[in-house]
């Protein structure tokens, strides 16, 4: 069975942060064909400046057009922090959604409609009782959440979610995310950690 991940980085999210966790993800599952996408230069953080800086000069539609011509089996259309904006946007683009597992990290809910399919991944962080900063909270049956360790500052914690190397001395900001990047590919798995409701948040930042 063939899988196929479309990856949308983070507030400030770079070429070269993009491209390390490609060869990490890569690295760990080379059956898995992994595409990603770094933020888009201009954009803040907000969910509507995301999409709309993301949508110029026909993105959008290109990355429509390649995920419904891919031949994947199943189709992971994944998120961390505002860059789940983007991925939200894509996936309700879509004409066919039988075969795509939406995953939003640590970021912007998906929607009502989306949050009803049996496949959508809402993950939040979780280390010796701190929680993650767009963590999912309790009211839709979506929500998942990592357990990470060394991970209790703010930055570190939310950046778990992609760097499983994340640690409160190596990652200290959105700059360092990436930071000797291990991809945190927990999404791959199908069985959930808990999955308890979840209420939409807002997102600043990351």
């Amino acid at each position: 069975m063939k899988q196929a991940v479309f990856y949308f980085g983070g507030y400030q999210a770079s070429q070269h942060d993009i491209a390390v966790w490609l060869r990490s993800a890569r690295a760990q599952q080379p059956r898995v064909e992994f595409i990603g996408f770094p933020w888009t230069g201009g954009a803040s953080a907000s969910a509507d400046s995301a999409v709309k800086t993301f949508s110029k000069h026909g993105k959008y539609d290109s990355v429509i057009d390649d995920i419904q011509g891919n031949g994947a089996d199943t189709i992971f259309i994944v998120g961390h922090s505002s860059g789940c904006a983007i991925a939200n946007a894509v996936d309700a683009g879509l004409a066919w959604t039988e075969n795509i597992v939406l995953v939003a990290l640590d970021g912007f809910t998906p929607n009502n409609f989306q949050l009803e399919r049996d496949t959508t991944q809402v993950w939040g962080a979780r280390c010796d009782g701190v929680n993650s900063r767009n963590f999912p909270g309790f009211a839709s049956g979506r929500g998942r959440v990592f357990q990470a360790t060394e991970c209790k500052s703010e930055w570190a914690l939310h950046f778990s979610l992609v760097n499983a190397n994340a640690n409160d001395r190596l990652v200290d900001s959105v700059g360092n995310g990436y930071a000797n990047c291990r991809a945190n590919l927990l999404f791959l798995s199908n069985e959930p950690v808990f999955r308890p409701p979840f209420v939409r948040g807002i997102v600043v930042g990351g």
